[in-house]
């Protein structure tokens, strides 16, 4: 079976577990555990920040970062499509009691749409407190923010008072695709967080970055919401092996994910944007006007094949490469998707 789901169904490496299995730990809830220190340094020195925390995920750590820089009934502003609002089970509002304010379309947006979308200040509406910009953004494809425009909503976003967070779950891949460094992706945001179980294909793990005194108090707040680990060097081990050994062939996944794209471009009854092919995902949208092609159903034509797929809307397929896809199982997935869709077409 070809999984090409996300890029979270990676399994550790040989070599992989025989570094957790040697890792020294401590009790973290203790600050003790030396592997989860030195992976915290490591990234808050890699991203430009002052202290980093380790999180069981990147919802924790987005998270995390909205309780922090928020309080009970402010708004937030996203991009459309932001993990933050549609793959988090709701967790700004339950957690934080926040709301939300979409800025731009796709997943994009500009420092005016930011600054369309901030409340003017009365009693009677919500505090505008944080701006979040995702990138890669997954919704989006994968797509890579525009530095420029990140930089420039950060800057007017200071001079409005507000704090800047960016998701970057999948920064690993924009950091490849751009040549930018992680330092310089995350310069313009007060805090970051960034994953190690997507493209670096560890198993668990995230990291969330900024200046001590925020790291402080999302440290309380992990504490707070059952996510203190004890001897969690075990995971950190993990995520430090990844950083050291699968950051540089990213530029495996981006280049499959094209080849990829290319091939389901030309399948008929589908329809790829080639131009917003930019990293390791890809969305394929199927027929509109043929009501039996629908994403549900082309998914499940192509399990029957040998092909796992996610349908990520009505008519749209979405397909991720990753380290445990191998070059030519990503091309002869584009010719079971073909396969698929010709199947559901003819009923």
């Amino acid at each position: 079976m070809i999984d090409l789901r996300s890029d979270t169904v990676t399994r550790p490496t040989p070599a992989m577990r025989e570094v957790m299995a040697r890792a020294e730990v401590g009790d973290d809830v203790f600050a003790e555990d030396p592997s989860v220190r030195a992976l915290e340094e490591e990234v808050a020195a890699l991203v430009g920040k002052e202290a980093a925390l380790f999180v069981t995920s990147g919802t924790m750590g987005n998270q995390l970062a909205i309780a922090v820089h928020t309080r009970p009934g402010d708004e937030v502003i996203v991009g459309e499509g932001a993990h933050v609002v549609f793959y988090e089970s709701g967790a700004g509002a339950a957690l934080s009691g926040v709301q939300f304010a979409i800025a731009g379309s796709g997943g994009l947006f500009d420092a005016d749409a930011m600054e369309a979308r901030i409340q003017a200040p009365a009693y009677w509406s919500p505090r505008t407190s944080l701006v979040c910009v995702e990138n890669t953004h997954n919704r989006a494809g994968g797509r890579i923010f525009p530095q420029r425009d990140a930089v420039a909503i950060a800057e007017r976003a200071r001079t409005r008072g507000l704090a800047v967070h960016l998701d970057g779950a999948r920064l690993w891949n924009a950091a490849a695709a751009t040549g930018l460094s992680p330092k310089e992706l995350c310069a313009p945001f007060h805090s970051a967080s960034v994953c190690f179980s997507k493209g670096l294909g560890a198993p668990v793990g995230s990291a969330l970055c900024g200046t001590r005194e925020f790291v402080e108090r999302a440290r309380r707040f992990r504490k707070m919401w059952g996510g203190g680990m004890r001897q969690s060097g075990i995971l950190a081990a993990a995520a430090s092996y990844a950083l050291h050994n699968h950051r540089e062939r990213l530029g495996e996944d981006h280049a499959a994910a094209r080849a990829f794209a290319e091939r389901a471009a030309s399948i008929e009854g589908a329809h790829v944007d080639l131009a917003r092919v930019e990293t390791n995902i890809v969305n394929v949208d199927v027929d509109a006007t043929d009501p039996r092609l629908t994403g549900e159903a082309v998914a499940l034509a192509a399990r029957g094949l040998g092909l796992l797929v996610n349908a990520s809307g009505p008519r749209r397929i979405r397909v991720v490469t990753h380290l445990d896809a191998p070059r030519a199982d990503v091309e002869r997935a584009a010719e079971l998707l073909a396969l698929a869709i010709a199947k559901v077409k003819a009923g």
